[in-house]
Formats: C-alpha cells, structure tokens, sequence
C-alpha cells in the first residue's frame, strides 16, 4: 500500500464527530462539511459540525472540571505527568500525524516531519515540564495601619481557554495554544481549522488516551461564521487564543471585548528578509526560498518582502530565481515533491489574483507566476523583482509562494523599508558583520528576528507580533503568564 493510500485510510478512521467532556458526539445534530485533499480535490472526510448545543456542553464541561471536578483538583505535577503522557503518546504517533498533515493541508511530507511534529512534542515536553514551575512572589510593603503584612501573589488558571487554530500548521499552532494552558490548569476548547480538523481530532484520541479528565480538553470541529463564532460569543469562554486573519482577529476582538476577555492574537505577517552585502548570498539564497515557498509560502511569518542591497542585487536575483525553477510541484507523498498545493480554491484564487496585481502594477516576472496543468491547487513559485514598497504585493500578506523583491542602498535604507508595513511579526537578516546584525536587529519592527536563518522557532521563545500581526504572545515563559492571572493576598500579622 502506498504512503498515500495508509494516510487516506487513517483519514478514515479518525472520528468525524465533536469530541466533549471525554465523550464523541456520535449523537450530534449539527450540519456537515467536507474536507477536501488540496492535490486530488477529492473529499477526505464528512465531519459534524459542532453547534451550539455542542458548543455551550464544552465550555459547561471546562467550568465544572476546573470548579468541583477532576481536573481543578490535579496540581502542577500530576498536569506535568498527564502533558509528558501526551507528549510521549504523539511521538509515537508522529508518521500518523505528519500524513494526515500532507493530506489535508498539501505540504511536502518532509515538512511536518522536519517543523511540525518536532516542535508540537517538544512544546508538549516543555510545558510538561512548567507545570510544576508556575509561581507566585513576595512583595514588601511598609505595612497596614502600623502592623506588618505579609504579602504575596499566587497565580491561578485564567479559566476556560477557547483556542481557535489554522489550517497551514494545525499540529504545531495547536500544540502553541494547549499545551501552556493545559500545564496552566486551565481547561481548553480546541476549535480546529474546517479545512484541515482531522489531526486535532487525532490529538482527541491521544488526549483521551493518555487519561485527561473530561471537560479538560474538547474539540469542536466546524465553520468559522458557525462554530467559531458561538464559541467567540460564549459569555463562559474566559480567554480567546486565535491564530488566522487580521479581518477575522478583528471579529474576535470585538467579541472578546463585550466580556472584557483577554486574547492572544496571531494574525499574519508581511515579513521583511534583508540581505546585506556582506552575506553569504548562497546561505542567504538558501534560507530566503525557504522562507517564502515552505508550505507553498502559506505561513504567517513568510518572509514576502525581500530586501536585497543595490550593489549585490542582480547575483542574488539570479541565485534566488534558480532555487526557485528548482522547485518540484506535485503529490506530497511522492519522493523527489518539494513543493505542494494551496489549502483550497479560493485560496489559489487569491494567490493568482494578487500574482496579475503584481504583473498590472509594473513589477518584474522573473520566476513562476503560472499553474501547472493538473488537478490540485497548486500554483508555481513566483518571485517579483524592481518591486517599490507602495506595491500591493509589497503591503498585503498573499499567503502563498509569491515573494517581492527590492533593493536598498544603506542599512538606514533598509530600516525604513522593514519598518514601512502594518504587519511587525517576523524579519531575518543575512550578514557576515556582527555589530550590524545587532545594531539592524534592535531597530527593525518585528516580534521576532533571526539573524543568518529563517524563522527558528523553539517552544522556549516567545512567539507573536503587533500592528496587524495581532497582539500577545505564546510559547516560553509567555504562553504561561497569557493563561494565568496573578492574584495577590495581603494577611496583616
């Protein structure tokens, strides 16, 4: 049997219903959807959409565990025996989880097992490890009406967390959210992507099998204007973690904001790559591709916006366009495939639209730009040259394999055009000269910014951006304190 043909069967065998309070949902009276393979266009999976009946029983289930059940009661060791479980049971998982990726989302099988699936158990691993650690402090004060306090804080479960997850990375972003507020000892309502649900679903498997108690974790499958926003409006939800668009973060926002409930928000990014002079331009050309055609350049921190300086400018366009015509379009389960399709029509829709909007607005063609002809929605490599900043392709985030490529003269240059965009997610810069990766790196707009590689991600550090990338952050120290509140307690001696 081929890759293909095991992960279409596993795709089979995940259960295709809600999963709430330890129970499967078989009973379920929501619609259906279908997940549809990116490559074949042929329908994976008829899921039952959780509805509001779904939706208001997950988040009672969350409150009654942390309140009077199980799950309130476990303190930081059993959650970090319970989250090293987990973690265990998804490595031993891994090959599962990385076809089931491919499958739904279309990325190159080497993808989710080199990123995906090593970063979400080692996040596992991580917070299974902070679970334990979270603490409070001491505060001196001068007392209370001439009597000595003692002062202290602890921190406490924020509550019910609803974590709304994307369809380009769902096993990794998935892990970002519920591990921390898992090991936090909150309880957690996973809503997962409609196109891509049957690895979080899988994760309800592993969750269940590793002896959570109910109401700790559910999953609620379905659509965003359906699922997604009951779960947004549900007065019981206490926290929202959503990773996706800035125009549905602002949706989420302004729900959130009618209950005065935190959120985490990771909304996309239109990341500048700055190559210096000095680099390396064959390392450079390496990582720039990477870092606009991995996942078919459908990742939030893509480096799009590609910042070359004037004077090695044509060798790097050149050593660029030819990582680029090197790029294998085609199946993800079939050796030698380096790049796989879009998510979904529309989205292949959007990528050619904005590809004409380059073409219209004078920048140059010089690598991809077209379809190859066979099914899937894929679309080739595309890289524009003698781009300008004030572009449309240069100022919104296309969310697939299309990269803008500028020129600068000085490093001040350079500066201002990282900085001159909405978004301030991500950036990565290529140089050979220490003090400038230091100097450049400490004024560029960004959450993140790698010096000599693209995008390292580590579940130790903080992840997330501001402007249109949202605000928050996950991950490290960070992903605990957006999960717990701090409450202090004063006892006059």
């Amino acid at each position: 049997m081929s890759m293909r043909a095991e992960a279409e069967e596993l795709a089979g065998t995940v259960p295709p219903v809600p999963y709430v309070a330890g129970t499967w949902q078989t009973a379920g009276t929501g619609g259906t959807f279908d997940v549809v393979d990116p490559v074949t266009e042929g329908v994976l999976a008829t899921i039952t959409e959780a509805d509001a009946t779904a939706v208001d029983l997950a988040v009672s289930a969350g409150h009654s565990a942390l309140d009077d059940g199980d799950w309130g009661r476990l303190d930081g060791a059993a959650r970090g025996v319970l989250l090293g479980r987990l973690a265990d049971l998804i490595d031993s998982r891994r090959e599962d989880f990385a076809n089931l990726e491919s499958l739904e989302v279309g990325k190159p099988g080497v993808e989710p097992r080199m990123i995906d699936l090593p970063q979400a158990v080692q996040t596992f691993r991580h917070y299974a490890g902070w679970a334990d650690k979270i603490e409070g402090r001491m505060i001196p004060t001068p007392g209370y009406m001439g009597r000595q306090t003692l002062n202290y804080t602890i921190r406490r479960p924020i509550g019910v967390v609803a974590a709304i997850t994307p369809w380009n990375s769902p096993t990794m972003i998935g892990s970002w959210k519920v591990a921390p507020a898992l090991a936090a000892g909150c309880a957690v309502v996973l809503k997962p992507p409609e196109d891509a649900p049957l690895t979080s679903l899988l994760l309800a498997q592993l969750i269940d099998e590793a002896g959570f108690p109910p109401g700790a974790f559910s999953v609620l499958p379905g659509r965003g204007a359906t699922t997604g926003n009951l779960l947004v409006e549900h007065p019981g939800v206490d926290k929202i973690s959503f990773t996706g668009s800035p125009e549905t973060g602002h949706i989420v926002a302004v729900a959130a904001a009618r209950g005065f409930r935190p959120t985490t928000l990771e909304l996309g990014g239109k990341s500048p790559q700055i190559v210096f002079a000095d680099a390396d331009l064959d390392a450079a050309a390496d990582g720039v591709a990477l870092g606009i055609f991995a996942n078919q350049g459908q990742v939030c921190a893509a480096g799009s916006r590609i910042l070359v300086a004037r004077s090695v400018y044509g060798e790097f366009v050149d050593r660029l366009v030819a990582r680029a015509d090197a790029a294998v379009l085609g199946d993800p389960f079939d050796q030698g495939t380096t790049m796989g399709a879009l998510i979904n029509a529309r989205q292949l829709e959007r990528v050619a639209r904005y590809i004409q909007i380059g073409r219209d607005e004078g920048a140059r063609l010089v690598a991809g730009g077209g379809r190859p002809h066979r099914s899937g929605y894929f679309i080739e490599p595309t890289l524009f040259a003698d781009a300008s900043n004030d572009m449309t392709i240069a100022r919104e985030e296309i969310f697939g394999p299309v990269g803008t490529i500028m020129s600068f003269d000085t490093d001040d240059d350079a500066v201002a055009l990282a900085n001159d965009s909405a978004y301030a997610l991500a950036a990565t810069l290529w140089t050979s000269d220490l003090s400038r990766a230091h100097g450049v790196a400490q004024r560029v707009r960004a959450g993140a910014v790698a010096i000599n590689g693209w995008s390292p991600l580590d579940p130790r550090l903080p992840w997330g951006g501001s402007g249109l990338s949202g605000h928050g952050r996950e991950l490290g120290r960070a992903g605990i304190e957006a999960n717990t509140e701090e409450k202090t307690v004063t006892v006059v001696l």
